[in-house]
Protein backbone atom coordinates (compact mmCIF):
# COMPACT_ATOMS: atom_id res chain seq x y z
CA UNK A 1 0.00 0.00 0.00
CA UNK A 2 0.76 3.84 -0.62
CA UNK A 3 1.42 6.13 2.27
CA UNK A 4 -1.35 7.63 1.55
CA UNK A 5 -3.90 4.45 0.96
CA UNK A 6 -2.11 3.62 4.77
CA UNK A 7 -3.10 6.89 6.03
CA UNK A 8 -6.48 7.70 4.74
CA UNK A 9 -7.71 3.83 5.87
CA UNK A 10 -6.74 5.45 9.72
CA UNK A 11 -9.53 8.30 9.58
CA UNK A 12 -11.80 6.60 11.47
CA UNK A 13 -9.83 6.18 14.49
CA UNK A 14 -8.29 9.38 14.19
CA UNK A 15 -11.93 11.06 14.09
CA UNK A 16 -12.85 9.29 17.03
CA UNK A 17 -9.47 10.26 19.04
CA UNK A 18 -10.04 13.96 18.19
CA UNK A 19 -13.89 14.01 19.12
CA UNK A 20 -12.78 12.49 22.38
CA UNK A 21 -10.47 15.20 22.97
CA UNK A 22 -12.45 18.27 21.78
CA UNK A 23 -13.30 19.54 25.37
CA UNK A 24 -10.00 19.09 26.32
CA UNK A 25 -9.05 21.86 24.00
CA UNK A 26 -12.07 23.48 24.10
CA UNK A 27 -10.61 27.11 25.23
CA UNK A 28 -8.63 27.42 23.00
CA UNK A 29 -11.00 27.01 20.21
CA UNK A 30 -13.38 29.60 19.06
CA UNK A 31 -16.08 30.77 22.26
CA UNK A 32 -19.57 30.92 20.63
CA UNK A 33 -20.47 34.56 20.06
CA UNK A 34 -16.76 35.27 19.23
CA UNK A 35 -16.17 36.57 15.62
CA UNK A 36 -14.19 34.48 14.22
CA UNK A 37 -11.67 34.34 10.82
CA UNK A 38 -10.49 30.75 9.77
CA UNK A 39 -7.62 30.04 7.94
CA UNK A 40 -5.44 27.47 5.90
CA UNK A 41 -3.45 27.13 2.36
CA UNK A 42 -4.84 24.25 0.14
CA UNK A 43 -6.27 21.75 1.80
CA UNK A 44 -6.48 23.69 5.04
CA UNK A 45 -8.13 25.92 3.51
CA UNK A 46 -11.28 24.18 1.83
CA UNK A 47 -11.57 22.57 5.95
CA UNK A 48 -11.47 26.01 6.83
CA UNK A 49 -14.35 26.43 4.51
CA UNK A 50 -16.33 23.94 5.70
CA UNK A 51 -16.20 24.15 9.83
CA UNK A 52 -16.52 28.35 8.68
CA UNK A 53 -19.81 27.61 7.04
CA UNK A 54 -21.11 24.81 10.00
CA UNK A 55 -20.13 27.37 12.50
CA UNK A 56 -22.00 30.02 10.99
CA UNK A 57 -25.13 28.24 10.01
CA UNK A 58 -25.28 26.48 13.28
CA UNK A 59 -25.87 30.26 14.90
CA UNK A 60 -22.72 29.96 16.69
CA UNK A 61 -20.84 33.27 15.63
CA UNK A 62 -20.32 35.05 12.39
CA UNK A 63 -16.88 32.79 11.10
CA UNK A 64 -15.29 33.70 7.46
CA UNK A 65 -12.27 31.38 5.80
CA UNK A 66 -9.58 32.61 3.59
CA UNK A 67 -6.38 31.24 2.48
CA UNK A 68 -3.43 32.98 4.84
CA UNK A 69 -2.22 34.83 1.55
CA UNK A 70 -5.62 36.38 1.45
CA UNK A 71 -6.49 37.50 4.88
CA UNK A 72 -8.06 40.92 5.03
CA UNK A 73 -6.26 43.17 7.55
CA UNK A 74 -9.07 45.32 7.10
CA UNK A 75 -11.46 43.77 9.55
CA UNK A 76 -11.16 42.55 12.54
CA UNK A 77 -11.90 39.52 14.72
CA UNK A 78 -11.87 38.04 18.26
CA UNK A 79 -9.91 35.56 17.13
CA UNK A 80 -8.21 33.85 14.46
CA UNK A 81 -7.72 30.14 13.76
CA UNK A 82 -4.76 28.56 11.79
CA UNK A 83 -5.13 25.37 9.83
CA UNK A 84 -1.46 23.81 8.61
CA UNK A 85 -0.63 20.33 9.03
CA UNK A 86 3.08 20.74 8.54
CA UNK A 87 3.83 24.06 10.77
CA UNK A 88 5.84 25.31 8.30
CA UNK A 89 4.02 26.62 5.66
CA UNK A 90 5.25 30.28 4.92
CA UNK A 91 1.48 32.34 4.19
CA UNK A 92 0.70 30.90 7.47
CA UNK A 93 3.85 31.80 9.44
CA UNK A 94 3.28 35.32 8.22
CA UNK A 95 -0.12 35.77 9.07
CA UNK A 96 0.08 34.77 12.72
CA UNK A 97 3.40 37.21 12.87
CA UNK A 98 1.54 40.11 11.85
CA UNK A 99 -1.56 39.64 13.62
CA UNK A 100 0.91 38.13 17.15
CA UNK A 101 -0.18 41.70 18.81
CA UNK A 102 -3.29 42.88 17.47
CA UNK A 103 -5.69 39.76 17.41
CA UNK A 104 -5.61 36.01 19.40
CA UNK A 105 -4.48 33.34 17.85
CA UNK A 106 -5.00 29.27 17.53
CA UNK A 107 -2.95 27.09 15.40
CA UNK A 108 -4.10 23.53 14.64
CA UNK A 109 -1.07 21.48 13.35
CA UNK A 110 0.37 18.14 13.05
CA UNK A 111 4.09 18.25 14.52
CA UNK A 112 4.62 20.50 17.98
CA UNK A 113 8.29 21.13 16.99
CA UNK A 114 7.63 23.71 14.16
CA UNK A 115 7.98 27.59 13.82
CA UNK A 116 4.08 28.07 14.46
CA UNK A 117 4.31 27.13 17.96
CA UNK A 118 5.88 29.95 18.78
CA UNK A 119 4.07 32.06 16.55
CA UNK A 120 0.19 31.16 17.64
CA UNK A 121 -0.90 32.29 20.76
CA UNK A 122 -2.58 28.70 20.98
CA UNK A 123 -2.08 25.44 19.97
CA UNK A 124 -3.77 22.20 19.38
CA UNK A 125 -1.47 19.15 18.68
CA UNK A 126 -2.85 16.31 16.70
CA UNK A 127 0.06 14.39 16.09
CA UNK A 128 -1.37 10.99 15.77
CA UNK A 129 -2.94 12.64 12.48
CA UNK A 130 0.22 13.62 11.01
CA UNK A 131 0.69 11.99 7.72
CA UNK A 132 4.11 11.19 5.24
CA UNK A 133 2.22 11.42 2.48
CA UNK A 134 2.75 14.87 0.03
CA UNK A 135 -1.09 14.23 -0.15
CA UNK A 136 -3.66 15.29 2.81
CA UNK A 137 -5.83 13.25 4.19
CA UNK A 138 -6.67 11.53 7.47
CA UNK A 139 -4.89 15.01 9.51
CA UNK A 140 -7.18 17.46 7.67
CA UNK A 141 -10.45 15.47 8.39
CA UNK A 142 -9.24 14.65 11.68
CA UNK A 143 -8.77 18.86 12.90
CA UNK A 144 -12.19 19.60 10.81
CA UNK A 145 -13.38 16.31 12.98
CA UNK A 146 -11.96 18.09 15.99
CA UNK A 147 -13.63 21.54 15.19
CA UNK A 148 -16.93 20.05 14.53
CA UNK A 149 -16.67 18.02 18.28
CA UNK A 150 -15.90 21.51 19.43
CA UNK A 151 -19.17 22.90 18.48
CA UNK A 152 -21.27 19.64 19.28
CA UNK A 153 -22.11 19.01 15.59
CA UNK A 154 -20.47 15.53 15.61
CA UNK A 155 -21.65 11.79 15.92
CA UNK A 156 -20.48 8.59 16.05
CA UNK A 157 -22.25 7.65 12.98
CA UNK A 158 -19.55 9.48 11.06
CA UNK A 159 -16.67 7.23 12.15
CA UNK A 160 -18.81 4.34 11.33
CA UNK A 161 -19.93 6.17 8.06
CA UNK A 162 -16.07 6.51 7.20
CA UNK A 163 -15.79 2.59 8.02
CA UNK A 164 -18.31 2.26 5.21
CA UNK A 165 -17.03 4.37 2.73
CA UNK A 166 -13.30 2.55 3.56
CA UNK A 167 -15.05 -1.27 2.89
CA UNK A 168 -17.75 -0.39 0.17
CA UNK A 169 -16.25 -0.92 -3.34
CA UNK A 170 -16.78 2.42 -5.67
CA UNK A 171 -19.44 2.92 -7.75
CA UNK A 172 -18.80 0.96 -11.03
CA UNK A 173 -17.30 3.04 -14.19
CA UNK A 174 -16.31 5.53 -11.84
CA UNK A 175 -12.85 4.62 -12.34
CA UNK A 176 -13.03 5.04 -16.12
CA UNK A 177 -14.40 8.76 -15.96
CA UNK A 178 -12.37 11.40 -17.77
CA UNK A 179 -13.64 14.17 -16.21
CA UNK A 180 -14.86 14.76 -12.30
CA UNK A 181 -16.95 17.42 -10.52
CA UNK A 182 -17.85 17.47 -6.95
CA UNK A 183 -20.96 19.52 -5.89
CA UNK A 184 -21.91 20.71 -2.42
CA UNK A 185 -24.39 22.54 -0.26
CA UNK A 186 -23.10 24.94 2.74
CA UNK A 187 -20.42 23.65 4.73
CA UNK A 188 -19.87 20.64 1.96
CA UNK A 189 -18.88 22.79 -0.81
CA UNK A 190 -15.34 23.16 1.29
CA UNK A 191 -15.71 19.26 0.73
CA UNK A 192 -16.57 19.28 -2.71
CA UNK A 193 -13.94 21.42 -3.26
CA UNK A 194 -11.49 19.44 -1.13
CA UNK A 195 -12.61 15.94 -3.48
CA UNK A 196 -11.24 18.02 -6.16
CA UNK A 197 -8.40 19.15 -4.99
CA UNK A 198 -7.30 15.54 -3.78
CA UNK A 199 -7.72 14.40 -7.45
CA UNK A 200 -5.97 16.83 -9.09
CA UNK A 201 -2.96 16.14 -6.71
CA UNK A 202 -2.75 12.43 -6.70
CA UNK A 203 -4.28 11.41 -10.22
CA UNK A 204 -3.90 14.30 -11.88
CA UNK A 205 -7.55 14.58 -13.17
CA UNK A 206 -9.51 16.87 -14.68
CA UNK A 207 -11.95 17.97 -11.97
CA UNK A 208 -14.49 20.49 -10.83
CA UNK A 209 -16.24 21.69 -7.69
CA UNK A 210 -18.65 24.09 -7.15
CA UNK A 211 -21.92 25.11 -4.75
CA UNK A 212 -24.63 22.78 -6.29
CA UNK A 213 -27.08 25.33 -7.30
CA UNK A 214 -24.14 26.92 -9.54
CA UNK A 215 -23.43 24.00 -11.76
CA UNK A 216 -26.58 24.80 -13.65
CA UNK A 217 -25.32 28.08 -14.53
CA UNK A 218 -22.36 26.86 -17.64
CA UNK A 219 -20.40 24.25 -15.93
CA UNK A 220 -23.18 21.35 -16.65
CA UNK A 221 -22.43 22.20 -20.12
CA UNK A 222 -19.49 19.84 -20.04
CA UNK A 223 -21.10 17.01 -18.68
CA UNK A 224 -21.53 14.38 -21.19
CA UNK A 225 -21.04 10.44 -21.39
CA UNK A 226 -17.49 9.40 -19.81
CA UNK A 227 -17.52 12.45 -16.90
CA UNK A 228 -19.43 11.83 -13.51
CA UNK A 229 -21.03 14.43 -11.42
CA UNK A 230 -20.65 13.48 -7.20
CA UNK A 231 -22.84 15.38 -5.04
CA UNK A 232 -22.06 16.07 -0.95
CA UNK A 233 -24.99 16.14 0.69
CA UNK A 234 -28.67 16.72 -0.52
CA UNK A 235 -28.98 17.39 -4.42
CA UNK A 236 -31.01 20.50 -5.12
CA UNK A 237 -34.34 19.02 -6.76
CA UNK A 238 -34.24 17.65 -10.69
CA UNK A 239 -30.68 17.88 -10.17
CA UNK A 240 -29.67 14.03 -10.65
CA UNK A 241 -32.09 14.21 -13.70
CA UNK A 242 -30.72 16.58 -15.57
CA UNK A 243 -27.09 15.31 -15.03
CA UNK A 244 -28.42 12.03 -15.94
CA UNK A 245 -30.19 13.54 -19.52
CA UNK A 246 -26.67 14.36 -20.43
CA UNK A 247 -24.69 10.83 -20.69
CA UNK A 248 -22.99 11.58 -17.46
CA UNK A 249 -22.66 9.52 -14.03
CA UNK A 250 -24.19 10.96 -11.16
CA UNK A 251 -22.95 9.91 -8.08
CA UNK A 252 -25.43 10.56 -4.64
CA UNK A 253 -24.01 10.71 -1.30
CA UNK A 254 -25.29 8.53 0.87
CA UNK A 255 -23.61 8.75 3.81
CA UNK A 256 -22.32 11.36 5.93
CA UNK A 257 -20.36 14.10 3.55
CA UNK A 258 -17.22 13.69 5.54
CA UNK A 259 -17.31 9.91 4.71
CA UNK A 260 -17.72 10.75 1.41
CA UNK A 261 -15.37 12.79 1.17
CA UNK A 262 -12.99 9.80 2.24
CA UNK A 263 -14.34 7.88 -0.87
CA UNK A 264 -12.98 11.18 -2.77
CA UNK A 265 -10.04 10.05 -1.45
CA UNK A 266 -9.76 6.18 -2.46
CA UNK A 267 -11.13 7.44 -5.95
CA UNK A 268 -7.57 9.69 -5.91
CA UNK A 269 -5.94 6.62 -5.15
CA UNK A 270 -7.60 4.14 -7.71
CA UNK A 271 -7.68 6.95 -10.74
CA UNK A 272 -3.88 7.33 -9.70
CA UNK A 273 -3.17 3.55 -10.24
CA UNK A 274 -5.11 3.07 -13.54
CA UNK A 275 -2.75 5.85 -15.07
CA UNK A 276 0.33 4.26 -13.74
CA UNK A 277 0.89 7.16 -11.34
CA UNK A 278 2.15 6.87 -7.72
CA UNK A 279 0.11 9.30 -5.33
CA UNK A 280 3.01 9.07 -2.84
CA UNK A 281 4.79 11.17 -5.24
CA UNK A 282 2.50 14.06 -6.91
CA UNK A 283 3.89 15.88 -9.44
CA UNK A 284 5.40 19.56 -9.15
CA UNK A 285 4.06 19.28 -5.41
CA UNK A 286 5.78 19.61 -1.91
CA UNK A 287 4.94 18.51 1.27
CA UNK A 288 5.06 22.00 3.09
CA UNK A 289 5.16 25.21 0.56
CA UNK A 290 8.05 27.43 1.94
CA UNK A 291 9.23 30.19 0.62
CA UNK A 292 12.61 31.82 0.14
CA UNK A 293 12.46 35.17 1.39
Amino acid sequence: MTHVETELSSQPECWTRAAAQAAEHGSVLPAAGERVAIVGCGTSYFMAQAIAAQRESDGQGETDAFPASEFPHGRTYDRVLALTRSGTTTEVLDLLRTLRDRTRTTAVTADPATPVMQLAHDTVVLDYADERSVVQTRFATTALTLLRAHLGLHSDTVAEDARTALAEPLPGKLVECTQFTFLGRGWTVGLANEAGLKMREAALAWTESYPAMEYRHGPISITTEGTATWMFGEAPAGLAEQVRDTGGLWIEGTLDPLAELVRAQRLAVAVAAARGLDPDHPRHLTRSVVLTP
